[in-house]
């Protein structure tokens, strides 16, 4: 009996483990594998349990029992290979499970690609779909009858414009009655101060002969088709409108000051000359400048760089040598001749304009046109100092020149231009013994670029204030950028057309007034001692901010100045030192950085002076220095001047000067694109990089 049981028990032990190792095989497993899995013990039945059951129940519980270890061997064994293929699936993958992995994952990102693109078109497309109108928009208004026909009067007997014929739309009701603000110019000035106003708090209206504002740092690259004109200008009745405010387009001509009056020049419908009066409460000039003709004849065969329209006339004179140049039947001295740029000044406008021409020459000129022209081409820069950018810092200069000169720019240091004629241009320099001597360039083109002068309009207002102008450049305003002369706080002059006062010691009687009255003295013969003199200085600084740069240590000064060792300074001692410091202190650059910062400071005091005014009316104060009463005065603070010089670009942060290629590019681009007026302009600079890269500038005049 025992022995059958054992029979019984061994064959089942032997099919099973032959069962492993044909499972083991077909799932892949190793040989080492297979015998793991064959090699499984199997717990027999108790022999003890057996040996009590009669022969027949012994018999089959043996058979049940070899039946379910096989079925409990043969699972354990599947689990095990299950284990061991992923095992070995993990560690070594099949090269063709990582391409579908790859491939599928491309796939969904190509697709999610797809689905958002794809998205955002769709929603562009409904977005362009809502800014279409079919009905017509339209109100019913009641208009005045003097926004209509306006009355007549002043100096000239001339219409007033004291109404618009937009007062009574909705927008513009509430500041109908509202103090009347008029802004001349739409430059670096009026924008920031538009932008920086309140709206609602004035009657504003901007008249200016241009309705668009222009981005004049980057105009140079406008003239070789670097970036196209549009992608300079902003219109200004979007910014206007956006304050709450009135466009005119026109010309001042005059101002009535007694009658707070300015002369409006516009063109009718036909063309014809209309003159108006606009009144106004406020009066901000902002006309900016014209360049600086020094008493040069010839200059009518020159083109300048103020505007637009002078871009756009820059670069078809420019296409328009190229053409000529190319046809047969123009001889070699011609060509030369026509291809032979003149620039007259060294200063950032006409040093950019250098850069940005020789680039197109370089990079586009044998593209389009023959080889020959880009040998017989020559750039010439004027310049009357020792070096070019003379604004900036030394070592910057030098290697604006190094960088030019590398690039085969002529620049004529110590010159003068002494005429200019049709063909040519001749200009005086010093030679090595210092004798003057007359040169002359041959000139297919010139550019005048030498520095700014006084508008016609600015002119006018000049010779009408008298003495109180002295400059001959600009309107003298003070320190809160009242117009000298004129009625206090009334007339404002901001950007190029203007210059604030230096002036400290002829105020010195100003501000040695108080402390004399104080103790009963006269100013004239009164002594400073060091207490006092703070106190002067205190008020120096608050009136002149731009000399508290120079009024740092004090007590130096004072033992400076004390000659005699007294201990105190009497008017005299005090007058030369203020006059030391009006030496020291220079006129405010004509720069955009400049009006800028004086649009800003320009719109903040009017918002003061608006939150001050129904105080002021209440205690009746309607006179004095109000502006000082309200705000402070204006402190101008240098941001640093940056110049491209051709594939490079030079940067001068007051003691933080470099200079570089390729990068400095970028970045010079970079701070240009952040100051850009508006996202519009900042879409359309970078469209316009990115065409000069893929398809070069365009090469036409039109």
């Amino acid at each position: 009996m025992l022995a059958s049981q054992r029979s019984a028990t061994s064959f089942a032990r032997s099919s099973l483990q032959a069962h492993l190792r044909q499972t083991a095989r077909r799932r892949g497993a190793t040989r080492t594998q297979q015998q793991c899995f064959s090699s499984a013990r199997l717990q027999p039945f108790p022999r003890a349990a057996l040996q009590s059951l009669p022969n027949p129940h012994a018999h089959r519980i043996q058979t049940r029992f070899a039946s379910s270890v096989t079925e409990k061997a043969a699972s354990t064994a599947e689990k095990a290979a299950s284990t061991a293929e992923k095992a070995t699936s993990t560690v070594t993958p099949l090269p063709r499970s990582r391409i579908v992995h790859y491939l599928y994952r491309t796939l969904a990102g190509l697709g999610l690609f797809i689905v958002i693109t794809g998205g955002a078109v769709l929603a562009f497309f409904i977005f362009d779909a809502s800014t279409y109108r079919d009905d017509p928009e339209s109100i019913d208004l009641q208009l005045s009858h003097l926004a209509l026909n306006p009355r007549r009067g002043g100096p000239k007997n001339l219409p007033i414009a004291e109404y618009f014929v937009s007062d009574d739309e909705p927008e513009f009701r509430d500041q109908k009655h509202k103090p009347k603000l008029v802004l001349l110019g739409t430059g670096w000035g009026s924008v920031p101060l538009l932008k920086t106003l309140v709206p609602g708090d004035y009657h504003v209206t901007v008249v200016s002969p241009s309705n668009h504002f222009l981005f004049t740092p980057m105009l140079p690259s406008a003239t070789v088709g670097t970036l196209e004109f549009r992608s300079l200008v902003e219109p200004i009745r979007k910014i206007v409108r956006k304050a709450k405010g009135h466009f005119l387009k026109g010309s001042a001509t005059d101002v009535d000051f007694s009658e707070k009056l300015v002369e409006i020049e516009s063109y009718g419908p036909n063309g014809e000359k209309q003159n108006f009066y606009l009144p106004y409460d406020k009066l901000v000039i902002g006309v900016g400048s014209i360049t600086n003709p020094h008493g040069v004849k010839g200059l009518e065969h020159c083109h300048f760089l103020k505007s637009i329209s002078d871009a756009r006339k820059i670069r078809n004179q420019v296409i328009r040598n190229l053409e000529s140049a190319c046809l047969p039947t123009t001889s070699d001295a011609e060509r030369r001749r026509l291809l032979s740029f003149v620039v007259s000044g060294g200063g950032p406008t006409g040093v950019e304009f250098a850069a940005e021409l020789y680039d197109m020459l370089n990079e586009d000129l044998c593209k389009f046109y023959p080889r020959i022209l880009r040998n017989e081409i020559s750039v010439h820069v004027i310049q009357s100092r020792g070096h070019i950018l003379n604004t900036y810092d030394e070592a910057l200069s030098k290697y604006a020149e190094e960088r030019l000169a590398h690039d085969m720019v002529d620049v004529q240091t110590n010159a003068r231009v002494k005429e200019v004629q049709a063909d040519r241009i001749l200009f005086t320099q010093k030679d090595e013994s210092g004798k003057l001597v007359t040169k002359e360039l041959p000139m297919g083109f010139c550019l005048w670029s030498t520095g700014v002068s006084q508008t016609e309009f600015c002119q006018k207002l000049a010779a009408k204030l008298g003495d109180s102008q002295n400059n001959k450049h600009a309107l003298e305003t003070d320190t809160h950028l009242r117009l000298t002369g004129a009625p206090l706080g009334d007339v404002y002059a901001i950007g190029d057309c203007s210059t604030v006062q230096n002036n400290v010691s002829d105020h010195i009687i100003t501000f040695l007034r108080t402390l004399a009255w104080e103790k009963g003295k006269d100013p004239e013969e009164m002594n400073i001692t060091y207490p006092d003199w703070r106190g002067v200085a205190k008020r120096v600084k608050s009136r002149f901010p731009q000399a508290a740069d120079h009024l740092r240590r004090l007590d130096r000064l004072f033992e400076q100045y004390d000659a005699d060792n007294s201990g105190t300074l009497d008017f005299g001692e005090l007058s030369e030192l203020l006059k030391q410091i009006d030496a020291k202190l220079t006129s405010l650059p004509a720069t955009a950085q400049r009006a800028n910062q004086q649009g800003i400071y320009l719109g903040r005091k009017l918002n003061a002076l608006s939150r001050a005014a129904p105080g002021m009316k209440v205690n009746m104060i309607a006179d004095g220095d109000l502006d000082e009463a309200v705000y402070k005065a204006f402190s101008y603070k240098d941001m640093g001047s940056l110049a491209y010089i051709g594939n490079a670009a030079i940067f001068d942060f007051g003691g933080f000067n470099f200079g570089g290629g390729l990068l400095a590019v970028y970045l010079w681009r970079s701070i240009y694109f952040t100051q850009s007026v508006s996202l519009r302009t900042r879409m359309l600079l970078a469209m316009d990089w990115s065409k000069r890269a893929l398809f070069g500038r365009d090469m036409m005049n039109y």
